[in-house]
């Protein structure tokens, strides 16, 4: 809320400095209008309330500014033409049209920009971070665990596990303590200062289940539950009824030509103007890499495309010339492979044949850049499922190779929720959901949340996998 306000009154005034229709004569008539637009901030707040823009942060953990984009377009539009119509209906201010239009831009930019430095400086604070307990032990809860200590910009602290039947505790949970069974949960939220509860798959019966989440109508703190076939539920489901029984309405399993067009122009576009923007750098970068190390500037490597068609995908090297000979001798490294883990994939942390140069490349992901020429010549896209070299292809099978009906990405799902942490079953999964859960929107919000963590250098995330089969084994169902 007080970054909205900031940045409206800072849109305002610079408008009012910029378009004053009486010009600098009159320089208290200008800040009269201040003044008067100053007034009308709480009604601008109430405003942003009925959008919906002050409640998500304690709902959702992983809402970011992106998703508020369309809310903050649509409230700054309607606020500004509703000002300043009725300002200048009642003769407080002239109906300028460049000011207008100069509040309304510098509105929405200062808005965003002021909600991204509140939400950074507000969620390194320990007062942001909500204490959390998960109903359920079983591997669903355990999975949703893994999750929030893999991604700590949720802001969640989960304290441990509701259960009177607890399954063994996956590697990187042990210290997560079975808190007691669903009849203690009351106490729990008291002695804990809980925040929030999330209901996942227990071995308690349907009333029983019931019967928690009725009783915790009684503390003022978020419920979230997990949906049974949870794995083809996605934000772009909805929700409606018949006779009071809640039904869950899928979108359907396909992407329309328009869609296709659309996706495909945006793909065009977009990388066209960052090949553009980033032509010096790509430049720079080439001339660093061979002063670097011998070897070629491109590391060329065949990958299953759309339609299950090879296409050779472009990246900056970043590994000695000669990496291939040595992948025998670090396979031991891989940290998919260790300790009787999923070895499908084959990813390794602080790889010692990786260049100095190209761990700096590899950290800030700019190692990428070159598969614009992929997106631009149409065998990628800037969003898409993880473009899966032949060994990783190979596993794939029935409802799994619907990842092939859209061209692989630079950035996804896979990205943004994991990177090379996840493993090969949850990445096939994500990638099902986002081929059969596919909007536009959807790819501005991945695009969205990709940016910051390039620009944070996060590199590799934690190793936290869970353990896996140590064979590897096809993916044939859901």
């Amino acid at each position: 809320m007080v970054a909205d306000v900031v940045g409206l009154g800072l849109a305002f005034l610079a408008a009012e400095l910029l378009f004053s229709p009486r010009g600098q004569g009159d320089p208290v008539h200008t800040w009269l209008e201040v003044l008067v637009f100053a007034l009308t901030l709480p009604i601008w707040v109430v405003m942003g309330r009925l959008y919906g823009l002050y409640k998500h942060d304690e709902e959702r953990n992983d809402h970011t500014t992106v998703d508020d984009l369309i809310g903050i377009f649509h409230f700054v539009t309607v606020g500004a033409w509703v000002f300043f119509t009725g300002a200048s209906l009642t003769h407080l201010t002239a109906l300028n049209l460049h000011k207008l239009l100069t509040f309304w831009v510098l509105a929405i930019v200062l808005v965003v920009a002021g909600r991204v430095v509140a939400r950074t400086l507000c969620r390194r604070r320990v007062a942001y971070i909500q204490n959390a307990v998960i109903v359920g032990a079983g591997d669903i809860g355990q999975r949703i665990a893994q999750k929030f200590i893999l991604h700590p910009e949720y802001g969640v602290n989960v304290v441990g596990f509701i259960d009177d039947t607890p399954k063994e505790q996956l590697e990187g949970l042990e210290e997560l303590a079975i808190l007691g069974p669903p009849s203690s949960l009351g106490d729990v939220i008291r002695a804990l200062d809980v925040d929030r509860v999330i209901v996942a798959f227990s071995n308690s019966s349907h009333e029983e289940t019931l019967d928690v989440v009725r009783s915790l109508s009684d503390f003022y703190l978020q419920v979230d539950i997990v949906p049974r076939l949870f794995d083809v539920v996605s934000p772009n489901t909805t929700i409606h009824s018949v006779e009071g029984i809640p039904l869950v309405g899928l979108p359907p399993f396909h992407l329309s030509r328009s869609s296709q067009l659309l996706k495909r122009a945006t793909d065009v576009g977009v990388s066209a103007v960052l090949l553009l923007l980033a032509a010096p750098v790509l430049a720079f970068i080439a001339v660093r890499i061979k002063l670097d190390s011998h070897g070629p500037v491109l590391f060329r490597q065949a990958r299953i495309g759309l339609g299950d068609r090879t296409f050779t995908m472009l990246k900056f090297r970043t590994m000695s010339e000669d990496a291939d000979e040595h992948k025998k001798e670090v396979a031991h490294l891989n940290r998919h492979a260790r300790q009787g883990r999923d070895a499908r994939m084959f990813k390794i942390p602080d790889d010692p044949r990786v260049t100095r140069f190209g761990r700096t490349l590899r950290r800030y992901a700019v190692d990428e850049l070159p598969q614009l020429l992929n997106v631009l010549r149409g065998e990628m896209s800037l969003v898409g499922p993880r473009p899966l070299v032949h060994d990783e292809d190979r596993y794939v099978l029935g409802w799994g190779r619907r990842r092939l009906e859209l061209k692989p990405g630079m950035t996804g799902l896979w990205q943004v929720l994991g990177r090379s942490a996840i493993s090969f079953d949850e990445m096939v999964r994500l990638d099902y959901t986002y081929v059969t859960t596919w909007s536009l929107w959807n790819d501005f919000r991945l695009l969205g949340r990709t940016i910051p963590l390039v620009l944070n250098g996060r590199g590799e995330p934690p190793d936290l996998l869970g353990a896996y089969v140590p064979e590897p084994e096809r993916v044939s169902s859901p």
